[in-house]
């Protein structure tokens, strides 16, 4: 059992391709010439397919029309110089890379009509800022080593993957994800978790997604680890569609499928905004962690999750303290409660268990999860589902 003096201290110190159909990428005929930004710092590791990831999109630019600027300098990030640019395409960046009046300017620039394009490893960024968070779709966790899959197209009308078969296998380092983004943005291909080893989604596996950004777009892949990625003709004309997507270019839906059913699992510790509350290390979690040092009225917020359409409300549990409630919000930490689940001492801080309830209210916005109890450290989170 944890004592109130540990959370005090912790407190403290808080390949082969088998796409069918593939078209190369073809030069344009009438569109005007427009500019696309590459930014690929990193603070964090660094992928060496940068180099080869530029000069591709440098080709791309060249045969299709439009002029690419690459820079790893941060202050590229004011209104002015943003301005001039259709698309920003973010390039396995990693780590803290921009400072709050750099992120404040990109911010303004993407909800303004700028465009934004995250490849791989800009999902391992910016993990402190909640905004980010929403742009990118879902931050990585981890991955397994690289290996062969299948990629299964789950969208063909975007003009990023209207060459693509129903299915592509190819080799990459396969991205895992704190969130499951289907809830907020547009699935376009997903990975068969069957076909290679270390996926840990549950079988529903996003790894390329598209979303409305305010009045701008923002369009994400998780392909791109390798150099050799760079040379494939289909991934190539993958990057060209989201890049034109994203400055503007072509049209595309890529609002969330609103079909009803299906469900969101996420790891509660891969909260985007938070009041209290701290990952806790345990063995028996998933991914070794969850939202732990919960105390009467702390809460989690999570950005990647929409409360739109949820049915129930499912967490597995630990608690060697109080217990205590679960409330299910829409749109922020005071907003419509859509549900409340009773959580139960189950014996000890590893000791987990399944809680459940039916959501009978109706909101939307991202979903936050409100706790209170008695004194004390009351329970922890591992992971939660809302199912629709």
């Amino acid at each position: 059992m944890r004592s109130l003096i540990a959370r005090g201290l912790a407190t403290a110190a808080a390949a082969t391709m088998a796409a069918a159909t593939v078209l190369v990428p073809a030069a344009a005929h009438a569109a005007a010439p427009y500019e696309v930004l590459v930014f690929s710092k990193t603070a964090g590791f660094r992928h060496d397919s940068i180099p080869t990831g530029i000069q591709a999109i440098r080709d791309l630019g060249t045969a299709n029309g439009f002029t690419v600027t690459a820079t790893e300098d941060a202050n590229a990030f004011n209104a002015s110089n943003l301005a001039t640019y259709e698309a920003v395409v973010f390039l396995s960046t990693t780590g803290d890379v921009l400072n709050a009046t750099q992120q404040t300017a990109f911010q303004n620039y993407v909800n303004g009509g700028g465009g934004y394009l995250g490849v791989h490893a800009a999902a391992d960024t910016e993990y402190d800022w909640a905004y980010y968070g929403q742009l990118v779709g879902a931050w990585f966790s981890g991955h397994p080593a690289i290996q062969q899959a299948t990629v299964k197209t789950e969208d063909n009308t975007h003009p990023a993957t209207s060459h693509l078969g129903a299915t592509w296998s190819r080799s990459d380092e396969w991205y895992n994800y704190r969130t499951n983004p289907r809830s907020t943005a547009r699935v376009l291909q997903s990975l068969d978790e069957g076909t290679y080893s270390g996926g840990t989604m549950n079988g529903d596996h996003p790894i390329t997604w598209c979303h409305p950004q305010g009045s701008g777009r923002s369009f994400y892949t998780g392909l791109g680890h390798t150099i050799q990625s760079y040379a494939e003709p289909a991934f190539r004309s993958l990057l060209l569609g989201g890049i034109k997507y994203a400055a503007g270019q072509v049209a595309a839906d890529c609002s969330p499928r609103t079909g009803g059913g299906g469900s969101t699992t996420v790891e509660g510790e891969a909260y985007t905004s938070n009041f209290g509350v701290q990952p806790a290390g345990h063995g028996t979690a998933s991914g070794g962690r969850t939202v732990g040092y919960i105390d009467n009225g702390d809460w989690a917020g999570y950005a990647s999750v929409n409360a739109s359409g949820a049915k129930t409300f499912s967490a597995r549990v630990s608690s060697a303290g109080a217990g205590g409630t679960i409330r299910v919000r829409a749109g922020s930490q005071t907003g419509t409660v859509l549900g409340t689940v009773t959580v139960p001492n189950t014996g000890s801080w590893d000791t987990f268990r399944t809680i459940s309830t039916n959501l009978t209210g109706t909101g939307s916005g991202p979903v936050f999860l409100t706790f209170s109890g008695g004194s004390g450290s009351l329970f922890d989170v591992d992971t939660f589902t809302i199912t629709r």
